[in-house]
């Protein structure tokens, strides 16, 4: 029985690696284990493996599209200090927090002096956008500073 086993893993390990799945050759005799102990069916386990690679492949996707930005600092939305914002600003991050313009098509504008942290902003959203799996076009948000 052993035999059979180890045949039929030689299988999927060949099968995974012209498919290119990775995940799957690293991951197949323990999503096995697991398998075997909870008495799983055939279509839960192939979904637990398949989910695993899925995973390994978006986190990989995400890592990648940040790297490829090479944004100038590694700063997050949820670093941003809304309460810091003045009150009409407060108000609109929570819309632009949603990225729900980059659906609707819209364009964004950030204005405001010097020194007041479009960019920033911008650079808050981008990072956001990309790793919640939504591409922002560049054009479509531009920073406009204003001298007074």
């Amino acid at each position: 029985m052993s035999q059979k086993k180890s045949v039929w893993s030689e299988k999927v390990i060949e099968f995974s690696m012209e498919l290119k799945l990775p995940s799957v050759r690293k991951y197949l005799d323990e999503h096995v284990k697991e398998a075997v102990q909870k008495d799983a069916s055939y279509e839960e386990f192939l979904a637990l493996l398949l989910q695993r690679e899925s995973d390994t492949r978006h986190e990989a996707a995400q890592y990648n599209r940040i790297r490829r930005a090479e944004f100038p600092y590694k700063k997050h939305l949820e670093d941003l200090r809304v309460e810091e914002l003045p009150p009409d600003a407060q108000k609109k991050y929570k819309i632009l927090k949603t990225l729900d313009f980059i659906k609707e098509g819209k364009n964004i504008i950030l204005a405001g002096s010097p020194g007041t942290g479009n960019y920033r902003k911008f650079l808050f959203m981008e990072r956001y956008s990309l790793t919640s799996r939504r591409l922002v076009l560049c054009p479509r948000i531009s920073c406009h500073n204003i001298s007074t």
